[in-house]
């Protein structure tokens, strides 16, 4: 409530008197000037009832309230002055334009379908460098704004430099690209410009950067010769219900068919363009070289002319999605396909002077060119192409070389190539297929051990193709330089094959030779290897040597074999010892693997056993029992039920009351022992020492068994 003081009441008078006196208003706000802002808007707001058309009230209102009322008044008053009339008056617009409040006048004038007005204002401000958004928008914000309002009006925008802004705009922000082409030729689609319209999109599309921008132009531009298509053939079936134009030349032209045409070659235009945009976010992209180059599988010269692009744009050091020497493959391909072999020839020639970073890419290029060379029935060539590729290279490379060492550039591949293994294997293969046996193992593979790119397949090849020349001798250097190149396991399959060979060709006429490789072989091979090798030894012996040189190759086999292997070599000297010398020679094995063979538990379990049963066989009952009794000092009869369930069977059948208590105390003390010895590791500590020291009353080790009993 505003309280009218005694100084006013002459004021107050004469404003109630006339209050359509402009006069008699302002000298009372004169009078009042020092008075708090909510008596004099109070007495504004009579006066302007009183008047509202005033210029003079409403400027100084405005003016006040700019200054210090909060913005949801000042909103409302400048809604009140636009209504009154005050629209025409340009300090009036120069108010509104304060930075605190042009926001809100803005929507305001947008609302009111001012757009020209709500354009100045948006421009002043995104052109203004002080001004600072009440709302947290950004100049960025208020740019896409202008430029949507003005692309959706074009007429009440009629004037302003609606190209320029939002060109302007795209380069400002390209990540907003996509809406602002979109913008722009919907501009000219309102205007009537159909072409210009086309001519933004065709623009939009052809330089988008990102997928997601080209989405947006490419849909609006659909959108936008679709509705050209719809409009045509509407035009079209109205002209051909009337009369009107009939024999004039101007009713030949068949726009619609102009439209449709448009719209089918832009949609058949589709992947290419997509590809271009993947192409611009990574020129250097050779999976997408090759998709866009498979679009034009039916134009071959559209598709020569992306490889050739393609070739001069990737540069090798930033290639990604595949190997950058493809590409010039892929070219010269197409090209022989063509029949065009000089041009397929001339790419692949270039392509060995590309600045490739991998000398498998350029190998690869070589090979190619050779290979073509075949598919022409021009093997001459193909060796001569391979023969380049793998010779020192010539002088001016070398120079180049030298240059980039001093530059810091690093060595290129050309000078690395000679040592590339890819080309060698090619090279091998080439002249096996073409060339002569004895050119290859001269030009190639002697080559290769040379330059230290053998591999074990290539040293049995080179050997396998020597055997074929009937040069057994330099076969076998070949195999010995390999064994001596590669170690285990690489060498495995070379030294198999060496030792095979060996024997067949010279095992029943040099057998000392071989002996000497079975020698060196079985000294240099590793633990798990000394089986394999030492009973490979063994069978020579036993086929081309004397019974006793492989009973001691076994022998020496049983004492250098590791543990979990003399098991089976025993059996095989047992089996072969029986064989060559009968049954007493075997027992002698037996005795020996068992007590100082150093076989695991379960293997010296498992030869007693055998051993028991045999002399069960010759009737020899008590060196059996001596068996059972040394065994049963390593056998839990809680963890090996079986052996103890032998052992009472073979009491039953051959024993006596005697006999069998005996076997009865040896179970309950091996029992009561294993339980009361703690649990070990069996892999940190053996077990038979232990169990050995819980029953030497009992078992008292075999040899002492066999003595008492004169089994000896």
């Amino acid at each position: 409530m505003v309280v009218i003081s005694p100084e006013d009441v002459p004021y107050e008078e004469d404003v109630l008197r006339q209050p359509s006196r402009l006069r008699g208003w302002t000298r009372y706000l004169s009078a009042i000037s020092g008075a708090p802002l909510a008596k004099r808007s109070a007495v504004y707001e009579r006066a302007l009832r009183a008047l509202p058309g005033s210029y003079k009230l409403w400027h100084a209102y405005l003016t006040e309230l700019a200054g210090a009322a909060p913005a949801p008044a000042l909103n409302s008053a400048f809604e009140r002055a636009l209504a009154a009339g005050m629209s025409r008056m340009p300090r009036v617009w120069e108010i509104a334009s304060s930075p605190a409040h042009t926001e809100d006048f803005v929507a305001f004038l947008v609302s009111a379908g001012r757009w020209r007005e709500a354009a100045d204002h948006l421009a002043a401000a995104v052109n203004d460098g002080g001004f600072v958004s009440v709302k947290g928008r950004t100049e960025r914000q208020l740019l896409l704004d202008l430029c949507d309002l003005i692309a959706q009006h074009p007429e009440e925008v009629a004037g302003l430099a609606v190209d320029a802004v939002i060109r302007g705009s795209i380069r400002m922000f390209p990540d907003e690209a996509g809406s602002l082409w979109t913008s722009l030729a919907g501009h000219y689609a309102r205007v009537g410009l159909h072409g210009k319209a086309r001519d933004v999109f065709e623009e939009g599309v052809s330089t988008a950067t990102t997928v997601k921008n080209f989405r947006l132009v490419f849909e609006a531009y659909l959108h936008f010769e679709h509705a050209m298509a719809d409009l045509e053939l509407g035009e079209h079936a109205h002209a051909e219900k009337s009369s009107l134009g009939q024999g004039c030349w101007l009713a030949d032209r068949d726009d619609g068919d102009m439209a449709l045409a448009r719209l089918e070659r832009l949609l058949k235009r589709r992947p290419e363009l997509l590809s271009r945009v993947q192409l611009r976010q990574n020129p250097h992209d050779v999976q997408a070289w090759h998709a866009r180059a498979k679009l034009f599988d039916e134009d071959p010269g559209r598709k020569a002319a992306t490889y050739v692009e393609a070739v001069k744009t990737v540069e090798p050091a930033k290639a990604t999605g595949k190997p950058p020497h493809t590409l010039w493959l892929a070219l010269a391909r197409m090209y022989e396909e063509c029949g065009l072999l000089e041009s397929a020839r001339e790419v692949l020639r270039r392509s060995t002077q590309a600045s490739f970073t991998a000398e498998d890419h350029l190998a690869a290029v070589w090979c190619e060119w050779a290979e073509m060379e075949l598919r022409q029935h021009n093997a001459s060539k193909a060796i001569e192409l391979i023969q380049q590729a793998t010779s020192e290279p010539p002088l001016d490379v070398r120079r180049r070389v030298a240059a980039a060492s001093e530059g810091g550039d690093g060595e290129p591949v050309q000078t690395k190539l000679r040592r590339s293994l890819r080309l060698w294997c090619f090279y091998a293969d080439l002249m096996e297929t073409h060339g002569s046996p004895e050119s290859t193992c001269a030009a190639v593979y002697e080559r290769m051990h040379e330059l230290g790119l053998i591999t074990p397949p290539l040293v049995l090849r080179h050997a396998a193709l020597l055997e074929q020349l009937g040069r057994f001798e330099d076969a076998f250097r070949v195999y010995e330089r390999g064994v001596r190149s590669f170690k285990h396991p690489h060498g495995e399959a070379i030294l198999a094959a060496y030792l095979t060979k060996s024997v067949e060709r010279l095992g029943a006429s040099k057998p000392e030779r071989v002996r000497e490789l079975f020698d060196d072989v079985v000294r240099q091979a590793p633990a798990e290897k000394k089986k394999a090798v030492y009973m490979q030894y063994a069978e020579f012996e036993e086929g081309f040597g004397l019974a006793k040189r492989a009973l001691k190759v076994y022998g020496e086999a049983a004492a250098a074999v590791p543990g979990r292997d003399k098991l089976a070599v025993y059996e095989a000297y047992i089996a072969r010892a029986t064989a060559a010398s009968g049954v007493l020679a075997a027992r002698e094995i037996y005795r020996h693997a068992i007590v100082n063979g150093g076989l695991p538990d379960a293997d010296s379990r498992a030869l007693c056993l055998r051993l028991a049963d045999l002399e069960i066989g010759l009737g020899e009952v008590h060196r059996a029992r001596a068996l059972y009794v040394y065994a049963g000092g390593f056998a839990d009869p809680a963890a090996h039920p079986d052996f103890w369930r032998r052992w009472n069977d073979f009491e039953a059948r051959h024993g006596d009351e005697c006999t069998f208590r005996e076997m009865l105390r040896v179970k309950r003390t091996m029992a009561a022992a294993t339980a009361a010895v703690p649990q070990m590791d069996a892999a940190a500590t053996p077990k038979r020492p232990l169990q050995f020291a819980c029953a030497a009353d009992y078992a008292g080790g075999f040899a002492e068994q066999c003595k008492r009993r004169r089994l000896v």
